[in-house]
């Protein structure tokens, strides 16, 4: 048995995966208050999973870059862990080997496998969609991580950006004409409120006369409603996520590019759009033998993957 820990800015979560099959997850909103109190918080959620029963390994998918040699922090925007050497300091209060790796990168672990937890995509290329955009690459069978832990990083790819001879300051994420900035779920907020702003009469224009915010769900919800200026709202942010897409494809050539994170919610609305785009980006030639789909394994994605993570190193 391995255990599995999902450690996200919003919930931690924890399972144990046993002969292929995933126990139901423990999961707690994350404890921001201290590194010490969201270490003691993984350690308890931890020993709360094994319950007495023998474990092998523990793996840990945070929201960080993280260097996956020495299982340290190298940054990290939502969780108080920059810097931190985590697999030290977890192996040493848990007693079993930890490897920690990027969540977004563990996801698409968990992607490559199908339902019965075979590997069935040996080069697969995840796309998170949320808050912003992360990214992470399996690619021959195993994780690519790059030289400091932070390949996979998509949203930070450039499709649009302005040239105008001058770089933007360095502290500005996301920078302009990221794919995270026109095409992560603030992306969708925002053009649905402009969308609400600018027609009084439709479903989200209503929604905000009557003092109500007006958010990317929102939108989907009236989309969905067949209200057309919703459904064109949803359609320009796929399709920037489409460019996301193919830019993967022109990359990796991979078997797999899968969207996941919140942004998937928007099922075939988004699914249709983006592999549009996506196929009218490509080299001619390129992408034949590529499948794009939704995540298969939703939200417990995350501590699945960290806890495949744990076995293959184990193997390894």
């Amino acid at each position: 048995m391995v255990i599995g820990v999902d450690l996200g800015g919003t919930k931690v979560a924890a399972a144990s995966l046993r002969e292929r099959e995933l126990g139901s997850p423990v999961i707690q909103p994350t404890d921001r208050s201290a590194p010490a109190a969201l270490l003691d918080q993984v350690v308890a959620l931890v020993r709360d999973v094994q319950r007495d029963r023998p474990v092998r390994a523990v793996g840990i998918g945070v929201a960080s870059v993280v260097d996956f040699e020495t299982g340290c922090v190298v940054s990290s925007v939502n969780l108080p862990l920059a810097h931190l050497p985590l697999r030290k300091l977890l192996g040493e209060r848990l007693g079993l080997p930890v490897f920690v790796d990027n969540d977004a990168t563990v996801a698409a672990l968990a992607e490559a496998h199908d339902e019965e937890l075979r590997m069935v995509a040996a080069n697969l290329v995840m796309i998170t969609v949320g808050t912003g955009i992360g990214g992470g690459l399996v690619l021959g069978g195993r994780i690519y991580r790059g030289v400091t832990g932070a390949a996979g990083e998509l949203g930070h790819t450039l499709v649009g950006a302005p040239p105008t001879g001058a770089a933007a300051s360095p502290g500005e994420f996301p920078r302009p004409g990221s794919l995270e900035q026109l095409a992560a779920g603030r992306a969708l907020d925002r053009l649905a409120a402009e969308a609400a702003a600018g027609d009084r009469a439709s479903p989200l224009g209503r929604r905000r006369a009557e003092g109500k915010p007006v958010f990317g769900a929102d939108a989907v919800q009236a989309a969905r409603a067949g209200d057309a200026i919703a459904a064109r709202v949803v359609d320009i942010w796929a399709e920037w996520v489409g460019i996301g897409v193919a830019n993967a494809i022109n990359t990796f050539d991979p078997d797999e590019v899968v969207i996941g994170g919140g942004g998937a919610q928007a099922g075939e609305l988004l699914l249709e759009a983006a592999r549009r785009m996506a196929l009218a980006y490509v080299l001619p030639g390129v992408g034949r033998h590529t499948t794009i789909r939704l995540a298969r394994h939703g939200a417990r994605a995350g501590v699945l993957g960290a806890a495949l993570l744990a076995l293959h190193e184990l193997v390894e």
